[in-house]
């Protein structure tokens, strides 16, 4: 008997080691490729570069291409793949307003130098919302791991930000963690956190909420506790059958109710 619990609290301690050790290696799985192909598949998709001051990539826009644009729209994506993957919000958004497109690269993603973590993600955000124009409202759109990269840049300038839409969010990473590692002292072990719900405590625009009903990834009640515990103008939509990587692919109908939302609550999109 005591060489079994001395063997089961071995292993035990051993995983636990080993959730310390690879963390990040488990929350992010970003797409590289070299940037030659990166230009290729931006060219395909009709994007262009963005720069910061210095001359460096830190991700892809699209321009309105009729006409100036009555607000900018950041884009903080998920944990897997890069931001050249999702310019198909370019269509969707372009079509129902008139808003140029910003989608930010993170460090250790596409060809972007250095290495995801929650603190490198963050200062990526901020310096991105530095380039973008003082003169013209600013929504956010964040997605999974991103909505806690949005709920943070939202509550640290609520200034700024005109209105916010998370897909598929949790209230707090380390949360969610949990729920996928029950029996390991994963609050106590977890490096990146991304507490949205304390983010959005610093912010009172409007905050659209987009889960999926079937996801796998992100269970909705992680959502859910985010979207009624915030306390400003909000409004939640949710695709009963889509899985996680199924709920961006939305009608023309929900992206032009998203944007009504905004109007309803902020300045900007023609006000």
């Amino acid at each position: 008997m005591l060489t079994a619990l001395v063997t089961v609290a071995g292993l035990y301690v051993l995983a636990a080691a080993v959730l310390a050790l690879s963390q990040r290696q488990m929350i992010y799985h970003p797409t590289t490729a070299p940037t030659r192909v990166l230009e290729a598949w931006a060219q395909a998709a009709g994007l262009l570069p963005w720069r910061n001051a210095t001359g460096q990539r830190i991700g892809w826009m699209h321009r309105y291409p009729t006409g100036p644009a009555q607000g900018q729209v950041l884009i903080t994506h998920g944990n897997a793949g890069c931001a050249v993957d999702r310019a198909f919000y370019v269509p969707v958004l372009q079509r129902v307003a008139a808003l140029d497109l910003f989608i930010l690269e993170y460090p250790g993603y596409g060809d972007r130098p250095g290495s995801p973590s929650e603190r490198a993600l963050l200062a990526a955000a901020e310096e991105a919302l530095g380039c973008l124009a003082s003169d013209q409202p600013v929504y956010l759109l964040g997605e999974s791991l991103g909505s806690g990269v949005a709920a943070y840049l939202a509550g640290r300038h609520p200034e700024r930000i005109a209105g916010v839409l998370l897909i598929a969010p949790f209230d707090n990473l380390t949360h969610l963690a949990q729920h996928h590692m029950p029996l390991l002292p994963v609050r106590w072990l977890l490096k990146d956190r991304y507490p949205s719900d304390r983010h959005l405590a610093g912010y009172r625009g409007p905050v659209a909420v987009l889960l999926a009903g079937r996801d796998e990834v992100v269970p909705t009640r992680f959502g859910r506790r985010l979207y009624d515990g915030y306390a400003g103008p909000k409004k939640l939509w949710e695709s009963p059958q889509a899985r996680h990587n199924e709920v961006y692919d939305q009608p023309a109908r929900f992206w032009g109710e998203v944007i009504s939302f905004w109007r309803q609550h902020s300045v900007g999109l023609g006000q």
